[in-house]
């Protein structure tokens, strides 16, 4: 079957500090210790560059509490995230679903951040509920016949940053996918959530602790 997905927005998202990234840090770095491992001084001299440089890069990595393997932008004070069950309340309800998407925005903080997860009263907090599960036609013939039909999920996500409340929000995020209209909705239901729920997770994240 054919499928057309929007592509995921840029996740490029670097600290503000003297310098962008950690690679650039690095580089950096390591420039200033080529420099000066040309000139003659003693190895204790040369550990101690080593040494005061190393801890520079520590500062500027963690100085504005940046996450810069993910872009992630997290509060240094931040230590736990609450992300309780998101309820199926479409019309039409795919059973499956409410696990699927609450398993996967729970994953997707526990390996890509230091936080730790807790049941409730976290210091991120997410609340929400699976607001719409819809298939209907979307390309006709002119034989007024359906080529394509489009499966859209749509989620409701209320999002509490209780150290930094202007980064809080309340904000409903659709995804579609498209497939053949000659194909069984349930022999590509399962795929098309996978794919819909990953392009979900993706703009929620971004929208909760990257600010792109």
């Amino acid at each position: 079957f054919s499928m057309i997905r929007r592509p995921p927005r840029s996740t490029l998202f670097p600290c503000t500090t003297l310098f962008r990234s950690k690679e650039k840090v690095l580089h950096q770095s390591l420039i200033f210790l080529s420099e000066h491992s040309t000139e003659k001084v003693s190895n204790l001299n040369y550990k101690m560059i080593r040494f005061t440089a190393l801890l520079v890069i520590i500062a500027i990595l963690y100085s504005c509490g940046t996450d810069t393997f993910t872009g992630a932008d997290i509060p240094i004070n931040a230590k736990t995230i609450s992300i309780p069950f998101f309820e199926n309340q479409a019309p039409l309800v795919q059973s499956s679903l409410s696990y699927k998407f609450t398993d996967a925005l729970q994953n997707r903080f526990i390996q890509q951040t230091n936080l730790t997860s807790v049941n409730r009263g976290g210091d991120l907090n997410f609340q929400g509920y699976i607001s719409d599960y819809q298939v209907k036609p979307i390309s006709i013939s002119s034989s007024d016949v359906a080529n394509q039909n489009r499966l859209t999920i749509k989620v409701f996500v209320r999002y509490e940053n209780k150290l930094e409340n202007d980064k809080s929000f309340e904000q409903s995020f659709s995804r579609y996918a498209d497939f053949d209209s000659s194909l069984n909705l349930s022999t590509v239901e399962e795929r098309l959530i996978d794919e819909i729920i990953t392009e979900l997770i993706e703009d929620i994240f971004n929208k909760a602790v990257v600010n792109w």
